[in-house]
Order: C-alpha cells, then structure tokens, then sequence
C-alpha cells in the first residue's frame, strides 16, 4: 500500500511517509475570489481532490485545507470596475466557485479558512519574523528580507539574480533587496484595511496561505499543493516566512504541483481570448465530462484542452455508462464493492497516474460487456463502481445520463432523426430507415434497438 509522489522540492518520485500517520495534512491554495473559474483553476482542485480521496483510504484521519483569498487587489480593482462593494464581489464568485467544483465532482475540503478571518494571526507572524531579524519596515510597508534566509530559491532552483530578473516582485526604492517581498502594506481609499502596529493597511498574498496552513495544521505539513505556476514566487516565499517564523522547522515535507492547461497548444490567456470558464463550459456539458478530460493527462504534464478531446471524453463515459445500463438490464442491479481493485489503486499509488488509471478502468468495463453470466457481472460491476467512487466518475443513473443527454446541442435533432427512423421501420421503408441510419452513423450516434425501443449514444472514435 505504498503511496509515491513526486516532490518538487527534492525532484524525485518519494514514498510517502507522513509526520503523523493518524493525522495526515494537506494544504492546497485555493481560488482568489474575483472572477469565475477557469478549466486551469479547475485542474488543482480535482487533482487535490482526488489525492485527498486516496489518502482517506489508507489512513485514518486526512485533513485537507484549501483556502479562500478573499483580500486581493484583483478583487479590489474587480469591484471598483463595477461599482458593488469588495464583500459582493467575493461573496458571489466563492459561491460560484463552490458551485462550479461541485459540478465537477470535487468534493468539500475539510477546512476552507478565508484571509479575512485571520488577519491577527498574520500580524502576529509579521511581528515574529520582524522580532528574528527576518523582516522590516519601510514607508508603511513591512517586508520580508529574503537574503536574511540561506535556503532561499530551494523550491524554484534559481538564483537571486534569475529570481528577480523572471518574477513579478515590486522593485521599489525603499526595498533593501529588489526580491524583499511584502508582508503587509498600506490602504488608501475604500482599499480594505486592518488597523496594526504599521498603520491602516493589509497582508500580501504570500502571508495569507502561511498563516492559514500553520492556524489550521501546524507548523509543519505533510503535503503542500498548487498549480505549477505557484511555485515561484508564491510557494518559495510561502516557505521563507513559514521557515523563519518557526524557528526553522520545515514548512511542508511534499510539494506537488499540476501542469498546465492548455488550449489548442496554445497557452490560456486573456490576451489570446482563449481563457475556457468553467461556469460556462457547464451550460452545454455535463461536469463528469469535463472531469474525465482533466483527469485524462498525467497531473505533471501539461493538459492540452479541445473540443476534439471533449467529445472524446463524452462518447467513453456514454459508453460506459451504456455498458453499465445494458448490464443491469440484463442481469439487475449491481451493488459496488467496498474497495477499489488493487490494479486501478495500484496506479494511482504511483504519483497519481491517472491515464493508467482510466485504461484500468475502461479494461473492467470492457469486461463487464463481455460478462455472461450473473456471477461475472456482479464480480465486475462492482470492481468498477468502486473504481468510479474513487475516482468521481459514472456517479449518475445510467437512465438519468443519457436523460441528461437534452442539455446536448444536437440531441433534439438526434431524437427527431431517430423517429423518423422508427416510423419509416414502422412502415416497413427500411431503404429510408437505413439512410438514417447511416446518417446518425455519420454524426458519431450509435443506435441501440431493444425491446421495440430505441436508444442511442455516441461513438467512443
């Protein structure tokens, strides 16, 4: 039952070993609050959500926490550019996002702390690391000195010039180093803002996610996470002040990072117009869907998104879903196991390889369609429910799935073509009835007759 992961701090693939095996700790960061989500931000919370669900299976407790950045210039400039209070603009798009993940299958982290509600635990880290020498005040910022840490560039591998010269750090003339990042920084106008021993100000985005991870989990975390674009500047100086404020004890002993999303092989951007909203991705496919396609690249890789592997990832859960159906209708309903295959698990233990995963997963159900017998069946319909449990995948009715087919934009022109089929069959026209036939053929439908009725899904190629 040995779990690998790769450690970005170190490199390499790792068995895991956590500090306590009966409270293991993941902190992942969450989605900053000013915006729908994007299918890139969406890739870390299945992945995490998924690594959570792994681990709950081989250890007693798992406490997974992803924050909620709800203080951010982002939001400000989002509110002021429509003319609604910071709190409305955070307030809707945290309640989008919950929404939008949960289509998606992504499963509720244990703790979900907001910035907001820590900002006196920030000003208390603030006032260790000034107290240790690790940190200044200048002009009503307090930032943190990053050659006053020796270990500084250990996650990202960069030198200080190459940090500086590649990030987006704020080079301004009161900063002792041009990498010295802010800890806290002061508010002007209707700017939110917290009274502290520097005047009327707020925290930088760095110091949030340290301080969340260190009220919620300790000081030092078995695992943390985030998207690849994370890794500098954001975790390494997660790391710095984490380190420094504790008196050196290691922040968190894992790192995992997701790989990007791209679309068309082109990176995801505003200015290329190519960003893919989750919010709207979902009004014309259901989230199964577009969790399958997220979980079909390995998590380290990037993910290249089309609407070629869309429909790809729609015909095979149509398939398996009809496998399913077609079974239970044959054989009645099946009950799941009460643990995944060793097979499936065994792939996922190992980094969380997904594609592996789903080759394992779609094996059991090609065997499933083969199954002659009522004992065969059950053996693998209930391999492969508990694969799908594990994984957040064929958690709907079969009957409700292809019901769900109506959100499909061409489902309506489907059914009519189908009708047309069965009245032409009905009037014995088979020559018409073929040419239908051959034509929903052609739009990658498969028909299937049973019982005088007629029901079609898409082709799996």
């Amino acid at each position: 039952m040995t779990i690998r992961l790769y450690n970005t701090l170190t490199r390499e693939k790792q068995i895991f070993e956590p500090i306590d095996p009966e409270r293991v700790t993941m902190y992942v960061c969450g989605p900053t609050v000013y915006n729908y989500a994007h299918i890139g931000n969406a890739r870390p919370a299945i992945l995490f959500d998924l690594l959570h669900r792994l681990l709950a299976l081989h250890y007693k407790e798992v406490v997974y926490a992803r924050n909620i950045t709800d203080v951010d210039d982002k939001i400000n400039a989002a509110a002021a550019q429509q003319g609604v209070p910071i709190e409305e603009i955070s307030s809707r798009y945290s309640a989008a996002y919950h929404e939008d993940m949960a289509a998606l299958g992504a499963g509720t982290p244990n703790i979900e702390p907001r910035a907001t509600e820590h900002i006196e635990k920030m000003i208390s880290m603030i006032e260790r690391l000034i107290d240790a020498g690790h940190a200044y005040e200048a002009e009503g910022h307090v930032l943190f000195a990053i050659e006053s840490f020796d270990n500084y560039g250990a996650l990202s591998r960069r030198d200080m010039r190459e940090m500086v010269a590649g990030s987006r750090v704020e080079v301004a003339p009161f900063k002792k180093h041009p990498g010295d990042f802010v800890l806290w920084k002061p508010s002007v106008d209707d700017q939110p803002g917290w009274d502290s021993p520097w005047g009327w100000g707020r925290p930088g985005w760095h110091l949030e996610c340290s301080t969340m991870a260190e009220a919620h989990l300790g000081k030092t975390i078995d695992i943390h996470g985030g998207g690849q674009d994370l890794i500098f500047p954001h975790h390494e100086n997660e790391i710095a002040q984490s380190v420094c404020s504790h008196g050196g004890s290691p922040f968190a002993r894992y790192w995992v990072h997701n790989g990007f999303v791209t679309v068309e092989k082109r990176k995801m951007s505003k200015s290329q117009g190519n960003t893919l909203v989750v919010h709207d991705l979902l009004k014309t496919h259901p989230g199964e869907v577009l969790r399958y396609l997220l979980l079909s690249g390995h998590y380290r890789q990037p993910l290249d998104w089309s609407d070629k592997e869309l429909d790809r990832a729609r015909r095979t859960l149509d398939r398996l879903y009809g496998v399913l159906r077609s079974a239970s209708e044959k054989f009645g309903p099946f009950t799941a196991d009460d643990r995944p295959g060793e097979s499936f698990l065994d792939t996922l233990r190992d980094d969380l390889n997904t594609p592996i995963a789903l080759a394992e997963f779609n094996r059991v159900a090609r065997e499933l369609a083969k199954a002659e017998n009522e004992q065969d069946a059950q053996k693998y319909a209930g391999e492969l429910l508990a694969d799908a449990k594990l994984i957040g995948l064929l958690q709907a009715a079969p009957d409700s799935w292809f019901g769900a087919d109506a959100a499909d934009p061409d489902s309506e022109a489907i059914d009519a073509l189908i009708e047309q089929r069965n009245q032409a069959r009905t009037d014995r026209d088979f020559a018409t009835a073929d040419a239908i036939r051959d034509r929903l053929t052609a739009m990658g439908v498969v028909l299937e007759d049973s019982g005088g009725s007629t029901r079609w899904r898409r082709s799996e190629s």
